[in-house]
């Protein structure tokens, strides 16, 4: 009797240490000398991180603060799509960055075609946005973790449901 072993990866973020991690940024800027007098904020709102700034600057610190929250708090850097700078009211300078969950189409091919190029005797399947990998031995599998934590690919992966 021949059983299939297989685990799932996934990107997921935990939306309740970000919210965390902004509230903390949000209370040492208020606090911090030199944003004294500032306009300078950052707020959380259904999986975007909004960064405001009084001048390039100041929205450079802001990144640099809630980046240190959000590292402190376990979120990887790499769940963070940056979007494009743009000018807000009253002279300030806004960022969105929006919070990565679930893996994209494009990474999840590139995760399926590097698995099955890596000779590893296992079978890598898309399932929505997270790819179910199946295998006959568990040390198979193993190898294919580990593999796939070498790989520098642009979302934090985790490995979950290992059967």
């Amino acid at each position: 009797m021949a059983k299939d072993y297989s685990f799932d990866v996934v990107c997921r973020t935990d939306m309740q240490e970000v919210a965390n991690a902004v509230n903390q940024a949000s209370k040492e800027i208020g606090t911090r000398y030199d944003f004294k007098g500032s306009k300078s904020s950052v707020t959380l709102d259904d999986g975007h991180i909004t960064l405001i700034g009084d001048d390039d600057f100041k929205l450079r610190l802001v990144r640099e603060i809630i980046n240190g929250k959000l590292v402190k708090r376990g979120i990887s850097l790499k769940n963070l799509k940056e979007q494009k700078k743009e000018a807000a009211a009253g002279g300030t300078v806004r960022q969105v960055l929006e919070l990565q969950n679930g893996i994209s189409s494009e990474l999840a091919k590139e995760i399926v075609k590097e698995v099955k190029g890596s000779k590893i005797k296992v079978a890598a399947k898309i399932n929505g946005d997270e790819v179910r990998v199946t295998g006959k031995d568990k040390d198979d599998l193993q190898a294919c973790i580990a593999f796939l934590k070498k790989l520098d690919l642009p979302a934090d992966l985790q490995f979950v449901n290992y059967r």
